[in-house]
């Protein structure tokens, strides 16, 4: 037969403090009460005595207790009052030198740091929700299952619905499940019950209460791509315009000077004369105004570059040979090779130093063209043309089509060599030159593998 094993109940930490007291005192009350009953006391005495040091005894042991256990529940009641997040209450007592005084300063320290940044906390969180009222871009988060459990105001308006509507659906049933599988970020076309359009489609993650969640975002560029749009058209059409009168008013002025002229009667003398030149100037004007819509066709036409291995330096010799006016400085680089077009770069830079040399000419300076790595980038190359004529004017039109300061000047070669120069993942600039006179154009591109823009 086995005899269970009688397990005994756990001293708390109260108890062990008063039995620890009545420890502390057992001896000296022992020695006290054999000392009353053996000694020449009679019995009133030994008795009354007795109970008073028994009694003082457990007094003072229960008080003992009492002075062990209430600071330690005042700090369990501000601990808990602080994971409450409750910061109103204080310790007292904390302005001693003892161990406990201190305990206590730190416990009101740790309120005012909890309460400052609790503070803070709750300043930001209200700081950031008015800004994600206020912006016009759709911010949706998703947790772990789809559901919706954040949504600001451009949301609710892209939906249409309130937010007690829409606060715990998937996407499936909010109709976003599109928006958030889309493989990489960019401009989509889609169809929402408040609008539709072309969005900007942008996802991340975050981590809330140790759980992943996924964060949407949707801003409409519909509007921002009509209205350049329009300012394009606005700008084309200025242009068009102006080419269009500068041509068609001599013809108009001329026809009815002709017209005119072929209603006398009797005719003049010479009127065959002034026949022949009003004739010759409509065919000038008729040609400029034919070479301007096939300068447009040219700008307009530009097809996407055909990437293949270029070596820059001998492309670079080669150009400049071509330049029989004026001798061209080539300043060598490194040898870099290219994943580029080659045709779409020697007419790149056939304009640039064509306008360099015809820059320079003016003044009787010289060019200078050569290629280094950019300090900015590892892989990006950076080709130069540098010119001793008079420099740029000041003016903010230079890469706007048609635009020209040179007399006869047809106005895309420049905007031509920027579309070329972006067409490559790069970019083109032109600045006057920091010593001395003249023009710099920086043409930037990438070493690594080209990839063409559409």
């Amino acid at each position: 037969m086995t005899i269970p094993h009688r397990r005994w109940p756990r001293l708390t930490h109260e108890r062990r403090v008063l039995l620890l007291s009545l420890l502390g005192g057992l001896q000296g009350v022992a020695v006290t009460l054999a000392l009353l009953f053996t000694g020449d006391f009679s019995s009133a005495t030994r008795w009354t005595l007795g109970v008073l040091v028994v009694g003082a005894w457990v007094v003072l042991a229960f008080a003992v207790q009492g002075a062990v256990i209430r600071p330690l529940q005042t700090l369990s009641n501000l601990l808990s009052a602080l994971r409450e997040e409750d910061f109103s209450f204080k310790a007292r007592g904390a302005g001693g030198d003892d161990a406990l005084s201190y305990a206590m300063l730190e416990v009101n320290a740790l309120a005012d740091t909890l309460r400052e940044q609790r503070l803070g906390a709750l300043e930001a969180t209200a700081l950031l929700r008015k800004v994600m009222e206020e912006v016009d871009v759709c911010v949706f988060a998703f947790d772990g299952e789809d559901r919706l459990r954040l949504v600001n105001r451009a949301g609710e308006g892209l939906l249409g619905k309130p937010p007690e509507r829409l606060l715990g659906r998937t996407a499936t049933q909010l109709g976003l499940d599109r928006a958030l599988a889309v493989e990489t970020s960019g401009v989509h076309e889609m169809v929402f019950p408040g609008a539709m359009g072309r969005w900007e489609v942008r996802r991340g993650t975050f981590r809330q209460g140790g759980r992943p969640h996924r964060l949407l975002v949707l801003a409409d560029v519909s509007r921002a791509l009509r209205e350049e749009e329009r300012q394009a058209w606005r700008r084309l059409i200025r242009v068009l315009g102006h080419e269009m009168n500068n041509s068609l008013a001599p013809i108009r002025s001329i026809t009815e000077s002709l017209q005119t002229l072929l209603s006398r009667d009797p005719l003049p003398a010479d009127w065959e004369e002034d026949v022949g030149r009003g004739i010759a100037v409509i065919r000038d004007r008729s040609a400029a105004l034919g070479r301007f819509m096939e300068a447009y066709s040219r700008l307009a036409r530009l097809p996407p570059p055909k990437p293949a291995p270029v070596e820059v330096g001998p492309l670079v010799r080669r150009i400049a040979g071509l330049e029989t006016r004026l001798t061209i400085v080539v300043v060598d680089g490194p040898e870099v090779e290219l994943a580029a077009d080659a045709d779409q770069l020697e007419q790149l830079l056939i304009n640039l130093i064509r306008n360099g040399a015809d820059a320079a000419l003016e003044t009787g300076g010289g060019v200078r063209v050569g290629w280094e790595r950019s300090r900015g980038a590892a892989r990006e190359l950076v080709v130069w043309v540098e010119d001793e004529g008079p420099g740029l004017p000041s003016s903010a039109n230079l890469f706007v089509p048609f635009f020209t300061t040179k007399p006869g000047g047809s106005g895309i070669g420049l905007v031509l060599c920027r579309q070329i120069a972006e067409a490559h993942g790069g970019g083109l600039t032109l600045e006057n030159r920091a010593e001395g006179t003249g023009c710099r154009a920086l043409l930037r591109l990438m070493t690594g593998p080209a990839r063409a823009r559409p």
